[in-house]
Formats: C-alpha cells, sequence, structure tokens
C-alpha cells in the first residue's frame, strides 16, 4: 500500500489536496463542524463507560455481525435458530458483570436503556471485557406494546440513530449505554418467525 508514493511521492502523489498523506485536512477545517474538526482528535461522546450516564447505564453495548448469518438474512434457519436461547439472540457478558446481576448461562434477560429495551439469553463470556456485553445485529424485529420493546433480542431499539458526525454519517451504535437485568415475567412468544396465514379465494 502506498508503495509508489513512498518511492516517488512527487511523481505519484496520493489523491489528497496536498497530493500527501494528510494528518490535518484544510478542507474539513474549513467546514466549521463542531463534532468534525480538521484533525483527528477525542471528542467526548453522550454516552461512553467514562460518562455520568453509567450511573444508569453502566454497560457498553457492542452490537456486532453475528457468527451465524449475514446480518439479518436467514434469521429463520436452522443455522440462526440453533445458537437462540429460549428464542432469543444470545448475549455474550463477563463473568464479573453476571456475578454481581445474579446471572447464569440461559438466564433470559432484559437489556434496556432510554431509548427501548429486548429480551436476549445470556451466554458468560470472558471474550468480552467486563462493563461490555455483545448482541448481535438482526434478530427479527419482534415488537410488543409501543414498540420499543422487542421481544426477540434486536439491538435497534437500543441505539441512537445518529451518525458518527456531521461529516461522516457512519453508524454510531456502539456508543451505546445499556442495563442488563433478569427477565422474570412470563416470556413473550416469538411471534416473528411465524409464517401468515394464507387465504385462498
Amino acid at each position: 500500500m502506498l508503495e509508489e508514493f513512498v518511492k516517488d511521492p512527487i511523481k505519484n502523489p496520493v489523491s489528497t489536496p496536498s497530493g500527501k498523506i494528510e494528518i490535518f485536512s484544510e478542507t474539513i477545517e474549513n467546514f466549521n463542524y463542531k463534532d468534525c474538526p480538521g484533525h483527528p482528535t477525542w471528542l467526548e461522546q453522550e454516552e461512553w463507560l467514562g460518562s455520568s450516564l453509567t450511573k444508569h447505564y453502566p454497560l457498553q453495548l457492542i452490537s456486532g455481525q453475528p457468527h451465524n448469518r449475514l446480518h439479518s438474512q436467514l434469521d429463520n434457519g436452522s443455522e440462526s435458530q440453533r445458537d437462540k436461547i429460549s428464542g432469543r439472540e444470545p448475549v455474550k457478558m463477563h463473568p464479573h458483570d453476571a456475578l454481581t446481576r445474579k446471572l447464569k448461562d440461559g438466564d433470559i434477560v432484559e437489556i434496556f436503556n432510554k431509548r427501548g429495551k429486548c429480551l436476549a439469553g445470556v451466554v458468560i463470556s470472558k471474550e468480552v471485557m467486563k462493563g461490555v456485553v455483545f448482541l448481535p445485529v438482526g434478530a427479527w424485529y419482534d415488537p410488543v406494546d409501543d414498540g420499543g420493546f422487542c421481544v426477540h433480542g434486536n439491538p435497534n431499539v437500543l441505539t441512537a440513530d445518529i451518525g458518527t458526525s456531521s461529516l461522516a454519517q457512519g453508524p454510531s451504535a456502539h456508543s451505546t449505554l445499556v442495563e442488563v437485568k433478569k427477565f422474570v415475567k412470563e416470556l413473550p412468544t416469538v411471534s416473528i418467525l411465524e409464517k401468515p396465514n394464507i387465504v385462498n379465494k
């Protein structure tokens, strides 16, 4: 990568306004975006493990790709369904965080914050660090009540629908704080996988 530029930066400029590798961008700086200066910098987010919101929502939610499907494609397939826990998407949680909440493998939990809540099945794992929970994307959305409660485990009800900055509209889903507690009520039915009634006329 950039081999030709390294050999001769004059003859082989990179595709920036200066033709050089830019750490500072005058173009971006001139946009005057408060949330996107012309150089790399740390800008504190509202939701992260160092914010005051951790008093209410002490866990960082990571909603990455599942290992057994592509996004939500074939969530109804056997590969995806085999890993569900009581029909819910699995959520990985560090042993310490599970212990402090008196949770064990296979428990159904409610993951919640100020935006919404969803159900998931606990998988205790040291694959995630303390203070972090991992809930894959792509469980088919199965809302009840006002729609802010997904009984199947879709993390979209928890994440903010905002871009990463005024310039870069990447997903900001990993800047989401949540709390987790054991779900002790009767489990709602997961109905999203049921085929619709076919009416012959």
